[in-house]
Formats: C-alpha cells, structure tokens, sequence
C-alpha cells in the first residue's frame, strides 16, 4: 500500500512527530539533547524553518515550526537525522537505524489550534509523569515561551506576540495557559491528525484544505463503505 504524502503549506504551522525506532531511547545522556538542538538550530535555518516549540523526550522529538518552502521540513529533518545518528552510532559504539522510518506530522491551524498544540507539546513531560510542572523539564522550549529564557532557536509565533505588548506580558499570559489542562478532546485531535498525517483545524478549514489539494485531508470513517441499495 503506498504511502499518503504529506501535507505541507508553506507559511502554516506544522507539528512534527520523529520516534526512536520501537520506541527505544534516542537520547541517553546530557550532551546527546545539548548536541541535537544545536544541529537543530543549524539545519533549521539552512532548510528555511522557524522552530516556534519543541520537546526532546527519551525516544521521541516533537516540533512545532513554520516552513519557508514546500520542502523545509523534509531537509531539515534529513539533515538532522543523519548526522544525529551517526553521532550517537560513533559514540555508543552501535550501529542501524535510530529512528523510526519517516517523522509524521501535521498542518496547523493558526487560529484556533497553534496555542493548543503548542501547549501539548510542552506539556509531554506532565503527561508523562516526569514532572509536575513543565517549568521543571530542561529540554524543552517551555523556558522560553514561558519564563523569557534566551534561545537562539526559538521564533515566536505572531499568535504567540499577540498574547501580550511586551514580552513580560505574553510570557504571563501565556503561563496562565498553563493553568488549565487541555481538553482530552484536543488531545486525541492532535494525536489523530499527527500520526496520520491529517490537517488539524475547524472544518471550514479542512474543507479550504481539501479543495486546495484536491484530497482526504481528514480520518475516514472506520468500516468499509456502505453499497447503495437500489429500490425496484
């Protein structure tokens, strides 16, 4: 069965998904996290993406960034990936594959999702039960969003801007977010249009989508579907 292509829209936010293959760790120690968001840094800006959230767990990576071009992510992710695993292979003395095939991902809508998958992203440690509060996790770009630590990585996001005049404000209303635990709904939305590569926003825009590109950008219907009975 081939493969569904990607979704990409230059200029619309996109959540991406890489796994460590099996869900085996990808990161064992300090200096493999400090390493990949440094090349992250680097090949995001060679492939033309903004980098607006991220989260490095033990096996998996999440992003959230906007693309300059259709193929933005597809080489930043080549790039990445590569030289990470032959870094992790020369170093823990290993060899094949690290990741998980090809990353998995999903458009955004800016207006009533991006806030949303922001905070889920940055919220993957609570979830996990690694920590209480997402503050307390270093390896992620709550930090930055949240408590104004600095980043050479991080763009924020003009939704993110909006949240406040200056800085000091949109990093408090942005921690009031944070006060509210997200819907389970939202959760499983997310979850749904990430892992199978589907459009993530209101239904006015996955149609909008769909017209553009002329095909399914939302689940179907479990089951197969039903024949019409003709009435003699």
């Amino acid at each position: 069965m081939p493969r569904r292509p990607r979704i990409i829209l230059p200029g619309t936010p996109l959540h991406i998904i890489q796994r460590g293959n099996n869900r085996q760790a990808c990161f064992f120690a300090d200096e493999d996290y400090v390493i990949y968001l440094d090349w992250l840094y680097e090949y995001a800006r060679q492939s033309g993406c903004a980098i607006h959230a991220y989260v490095l767990m033990s096996n998996h990576v999440h992003l959230l960034l906007t693309l300059k071009r259709k193929e933005s992510a597809g080489n930043l992710m080549k790039l990445l990936g590569q030289r990470y695993v032959q870094y992790i292979n020369r170093t823990y003395k290993r060899s094949g594959t690290l990741w998980e095939g090809r990353f998995r991902s999903s458009v955004i809508q800016q207006n009533n999702y991006f806030l949303v998958c922001q905070r889920y992203i940055e919220m993957n440690p609570v979830r996990a039960g690694m920590v209480k509060n997402p503050v307390e996790y270093r390896w992620s770009s709550y930090g930055v969003n949240g408590q104004g630590d600095s980043s050479k990585l991080i763009k924020q996001h003009q939704i993110y801007k909006e949240l406040g005049q200056d800085a000091q404000e949109r990093q408090l209303a942005y921690r009031e977010l944070f006060r509210h635990e997200l819907e389970p709904g939202d959760i499983d939305k997310i979850r749904k249009a990430t892992n199978g590569n589907f459009v993530l926003g209101s239904s006015c825009f996955q149609e909008e989508i769909e017209t553009m590109l002329g095909r399914r950008v939302t689940p179907g219907r479990p089951g197969r579907p039903r024949k019409r009975i003709s009435k003699s």
